[in-house]
């Protein structure tokens, strides 16, 4: 994500008020289980010992479905089986070996699922304005990444957050206008950008374009959050696709 790698998201003022979900899902204890292949971020835990991962491959993979249906005129895909819940969610396409950004967007506000997903594949696919729509070419070289947001968090002062551990979302004034932008937590790491680097691009990306002094970088507003994170890429999603009818 050598380019702009930060992802483009919708009205943020009620991330304050995001419904985080209780229902069942793939529960697995602390000491063992682990969490399927292609997720990374930290399990949502529990208060009865346990822990669950709610992200999971089937997420991107109909994502693929839902890109795939728009690109070639095909049916609208099934309903999924996977869980309906309400979560704030990102889509993030990249493309080929080198895994280039392709299109990252998203919402704070908690969305069903199934409803979300279908929407953000496009939206994202298609309406990210750093970037071309997609075409059915690109189609076989592309990834899939769904990311799930959690545990938001109000952070005391500008630093106050775990590079790798957590996204971040900053507020602040630009004249009388508030300007809200956000990384999610592996744009830090991949970007080898320390706290107050991730900080000042965010601003950057916020259309601030004044110097960056401390006294601006402590009047914003951070809120730190985390986040269950699947990836997939079109030869996995195929080889899922072949066993079962998505249309």
């Amino acid at each position: 994500m050598a380019e702009r790698t930060s992802p483009s998201f919708e009205d943020t003022s009620e991330s304050s008020r995001i419904k985080h979900p209780t229902k069942r899902s793939l529960v697995n204890k602390h000491s063992g289980g682990g969490v399927p292949n292609g997720i990374v971020g930290p399990p949502i835990p529990l208060t009865n010992g346990y822990t669950r991962t709610v992200v999971c491959p089937d997420m991107c993979c109909y994502c693929f479905d839902v890109l795939n249906s728009h690109l070639t005129s095909a049916p609208t895909p099934r309903s999924p089986f996977f869980t309906n819940e309400e979560y704030p969610l990102f889509v993030t396409w990249k493309f080929g070996a080198g895994r280039r950004l392709r299109g990252c967007m998203g919402t704070f506000t908690a969305q069903k699922l199934h409803k979300g997903l279908a929407e953000y594949a496009i939206t994202s696919s298609m309406k990210d304005s750093r970037f071309h729509p997609i075409v059915l070419d690109e189609l076989p070289h592309l990834e899939c990444g769904v990311s799930l947001l959690t545990s938001f968090e109000q952070g005391a002062h500008y630093l106050d957050w775990e590079i790798g551990t957590h996204g971040i979302q900053i507020e602040f004034l630009l004249g009388k206008t508030k300007k809200m932008a956000t990384y999610l937590p592996e744009v830090a790491v991949e970007q080898k950008w320390s706290k107050t680097q991730a900080v000042d691009s965010l601003l950057r990306k916020g259309g601030f374009k004044s110097a960056i002094t401390e006294d601006v970088r402590s009047s914003i507003k951070l809120t730190r959050y985390r986040s269950e994170k699947c990836t997939v890429t079109y030869d996995e999603y195929c080889s899922v696709r072949r066993r079962y009818k998505p249309y």
